[in-house]
């Protein structure tokens, strides 16, 4: 190929400049150098490997985890012009075979397996009788055991460096602290020196984190605010996906469960129905992951408390791979954190254990953060933010402080009173003067901490308590029903000698801020005209059998409608519509273009026709 890697951006891709990284990444790997990744979901890693496959010799072997996820890339690919296949379980034998000749041909230019498949030693053996561009390892933090989504089959990879030394090797990750990266370039045999990290930050998801006080309420507020937005809700357990997907639909929404407990066909109607905007939200357990490669994801809501940061990050990455904005809403509760960390204990391995729990704290950390969100999130990864983001809760609405010394001792206080026996619900049973039967039978209504504070909500004193866990003022027993139990630091506070300042609950929750508009609203085009091309870009998609975002992704389309370009070569300077695309589609798009032009002027004549009348009107009058 005789272009450059900036012609074949423009030209198959349709892009102008490359993001920080990008082309150095892709220089060494034309250039037969190693390279190891890390940069954000939806930061463009796919064309690191991509644009070096269409430059070097031979074929791109890309190694992907999901078999959803390869037919995504695939169904792209396909569609900007590339010749690129998939080869996995889900294929027939007739297909199979039909890929297996194209790659001995050379008719393919990247090719998608599994590692498994990948490492046999009948594929082995097939790889060797052909020329390779280059190996591409999606989702590295796989590879190691420190990575929050460890994969056995992941291991064998390092093989590749044994039977292709020659051939370079790019391994990519989104996801991955200052040991997993380690670890990384360890099993894979990567130099220090191949190192490329774009850092984690995605600036356009809005990062928020609730008191968990009337949960479904939330949720559905929440969802009527994204109406018409595609979004994920992900929850702990199989049961509690189901009841809460049942909930939506029988509130009029679009929604669908998925978790691995459900049959095969079941998960791949709902993620086909999800990709062709046919559900507005899926409600997941994490089943529902690394799978996902929608552009359009609005909004991602984690319904219980994720076990580890790295998790967190990238479900909530699911959201704005397009670059628009999007929201990232976490409900909180202290429950959450009990049970999670209950089973965690369970565990065989005790340095396992021991790890994950302190992963569970760094996630509990961050949702009971009071500074910037985005600077807590950042720093676990190792990379320093100076300033405050200006786009999470914290930010936009700084947590309010009291003096909650007296509050606290009281609460303290009847810990104490009721034995150190009982979890939080019955302490601020007693706190709030319940009149429980269960309470009235241990006559917990005779102590003298009963009913001193009923001047406080039960969503108050949750909190409250939550913050003494944290803190350090109390301990919650998991192996004990989650009782809570005084530590040595309570001594003091108890005793006077100590003043307590804490953050005063979030419970108003979801409510968009004065002024705020909905999040589609912030797409800032002729929504009108939008929805007209989502409309086409749909009815192209069914004809072609791929998702809506394969043809083009809403932030093409907000340029579109923003631009309005009136010929093809205004077309190839619209962002994400190559040479490929634009031959193909244009005629499409720029007919609805003129249509909606024409039938806006028609408005406008009418309309300057009106005022005329009107004014005749009251000259007459007048007269």
């Amino acid at each position: 190929m005789m272009e450059n890697p900036r012609e074949t951006l423009g030209r198959v891709f349709g892009f102008e400049s490359f993001r920080p990284h990008q082309e150095q990444i892709i220089q060494d790997l034309i250039e037969g150098r190693d390279a190891f990744v890390l940069m954000p979901t939806g930061g463009g890693k796919s064309l690191c490997y991509q644009i070096p496959a269409l430059h070097r010799p031979g074929v791109a072997i890309v190694v992907s985890p999901l078999i959803a996820l390869m037919k995504d890339q695939v169904d792209a690919l396909r569609f900007n012009g590339v010749r690129a296949a998939y080869y996995n379980s889900s294929l027939d034998g007739k297909t199979s075979r039909v890929v297996l000749q194209a790659l001995q041909r050379g008719e393919l230019d990247l090719l998608y397996v599994a590692p498994e498949r990948l490492m046999s030693d009948e594929f082995l053996e097939r790889l060797r009788q052909i020329e390779i561009a280059l190996f591409a390892i999606d989702e590295a933090h796989c590879v190691s055991q420190w990575g929050h989504d460890f994969r056995p089959e992941y291991l064998a990879l390092g093989a590749l460096r044994d039977e292709f030394p020659a051939i370079p090797l790019i391994a990519l990750t989104a996801t991955a602290d200052p040991q997993t990266r380690k670890d990384i370039l360890t099993r894979l045999r990567l130099s220090p020196e191949a190192c490329h990290v774009a850092g984690f930050d995605r600036p356009n998801i809005r990062y928020q984190v609730v008191e968990k006080h009337r949960p479904q309420g939330l949720l559905l507020e929440f969802l009527r605010e994204h109406e018409g937005e595609a979004g994920i809700v992900y929850a702990l357990s199989r049961k509690r996906v189901e009841r809460i997907a049942e909930s939506l639909q029988r509130e009029g929404l679009l929604a669908a469960a998925y978790h691995a407990g459900l049959p095969d066909e079941e998960r791949r109607r709902v993620q086909d129905a999800f990709s062709r905007d046919e559900i507005q939200v899926v409600v997941a357990t994490v089943a529902f992951g690394m799978g996902i490669d929608k552009s359009n994801v609005r909004f991602v809501v984690h319904y219980d408390l994720p076990k580890n940061l790295e998790s967190y990050y990238q479900e909530t990455g699911r959201a704005g791979r397009d670059g628009l904005p999007a929201e990232a809403l976490l409900l909180f509760g202290s429950g959450d954190i009990a049970l999670s960390r209950g089973l965690i204990e369970k565990g065989s391995n005790p340095e396992q254990v021991r790890i994950e729990l302190h992963k569970l704290n760094a996630m509990a950390a961050f949702a009971e953060s009071q500074i910037c969100r985005r600077r807590v999130l950042l720093g676990y990864f190792g990379e320093e933010r100076q300033e405050d983001c200006g786009n999470c809760d914290i930010c936009r609405n700084p947590p309010q402080t009291y003096d909650a010394t007296e509050d606290a001792r009281k609460a303290l206080s009847c810990v104490y009173r009721v034995g150190q026996r009982f979890g939080a619900g019955h302490v601020i049973e007693v706190l709030r003067g319940g009149r429980g039967q269960r309470l009235l039978d241990l006559r917990h209504d005779q102590l003298s901490t009963y009913g001193i504070g009923a001047d406080l909500s039960q969503a108050e004193w949750s909190s409250l308590l939550r913050q003494l866990v944290h803190l350090g003022y109390l301990r919650q027993d998991v192996a004990d029903y989650s009782v809570l139990k005084l530590t040595e630091r309570a001594r003091p506070l108890l005793r006077g000698e100590e003043v307590l300042h804490l953050a005063k609950p979030r419970i108003p929750a979801v409510k968009k801020e004065a002024g705020e508009t909905k999040g589609k609203k912030d797409l800032a085009c002729d929504q009108v005209l939008f929805q007209r091309l989502r409309a086409l870009r749909k009815t192209i998609a069914e004809t072609a059998g791929v998702p809506p975002f394969v043809v083009f992704t809403d932030a093409t389309l907000v340029e579109l409608a923003r631009v309005q370009p009136g010929d093809h070569a205004g077309l190839l300077r619209i962002g994400g519509i190559g040479a490929h695309k634009a031959d193909r589609y244009g005629e499409l798009f720029l007919a609805e273009l003129a249509d909606y032009r024409e039938s806006q002027d028609k408005e406008m004549v009418a309309g300057e026709g009106e005022e005329r009348r009107e004014g005749d009107r009251l000259d007459c009058l007048a007269q």
